[in-house]
């Protein structure tokens, strides 16, 4: 089969930055200071151009209600809040509090703290305490690779039919290829079992660390 995928170098991802919706000041000012403050754990954030994306998808779904597990410095969430119309709400669900004063902060800065409701704690717990009818438009997966499975159970059944379920790193840097570890295999069993899932319709896509869209049925 013949791949039409170009392997991403920076050159080419810078250039792909450049030709979409570029990153604003505070974007480039919390990627700058996660990068600075945080150098062992940035990689954690997710890239520019996923952010962009998040925004869009946000956007085209019409979301309202959202949620995300995993928050880090709030990147992510930043660019969903920007998504939401202005009486939107995402829920944010993750277990540092030093990660997410760094969000915190950007948030109050791009005026979207409103919209946002941080949650501290372990996320199951939490996907567990919402409402458990289909009410969720979105949602954004990014958290501890082995737990996925726990959080795709709690949220498929909370989606809205044609809302739409986001998750990162289903690539882990290839090695879904050749699994090097605990988490490369839990990611491989995720994937196979997402793909299988009836109640969705899935595309994965090969941007950033890779990227799945589930849309409920």
């Amino acid at each position: 089969m013949t791949t039409k995928t170009l392997p991403m170098t920076d050159a080419l991802q810078a250039y792909v930055i450049a030709h979409g919706t570029p990153p604003d000041e505070i974007v480039s000012d919390l990627i700058a200071e996660t990068a600075s403050t945080l150098p062992e754990n940035a990689q954690m954030q997710v890239a520019p151009e996923q952010a962009a994306l998040m925004t869009l998808l946000t956007r085209l779904v019409n979301a309202r209600r959202a949620v995300e597990v995993g928050t880090f410095t709030g990147l992510s969430a930043l660019a969903i809040a920007r998504g939401l119309p202005a009486d939107g709400q995402l829920i944010c669900l993750d277990v540092s509090e030093e990660f997410t004063a760094v969000a915190r902060r950007y948030w109050q800065r791009a005026g979207v703290d409103g919209r946002i409701d941080l949650r501290i704690g372990p996320a199951a717990d939490s996907l567990r305490a919402l409402p458990g009818e289909p009410h969720l438009d979105l949602a954004f997966i990014d958290a501890d690779k082995i737990s996925y499975p726990v959080y795709w159970g709690e949220l498929v059944p909370r989606m809205r039919p044609g809302g739409l379920i986001v998750i990162d790193n289903v690539l882990r840097h290839g090695r879904v290829l050749a699994p090097q570890s605990e988490e490369d295999e839990a990611m491989v069993a995720f994937n196979q079992q997402v793909a299988a899932d009836d109640r969705v319709d899935v595309v994965m896509l090969a941007i950033a660390d890779g990227l799945t869209l589930a849309r409920r049925r």
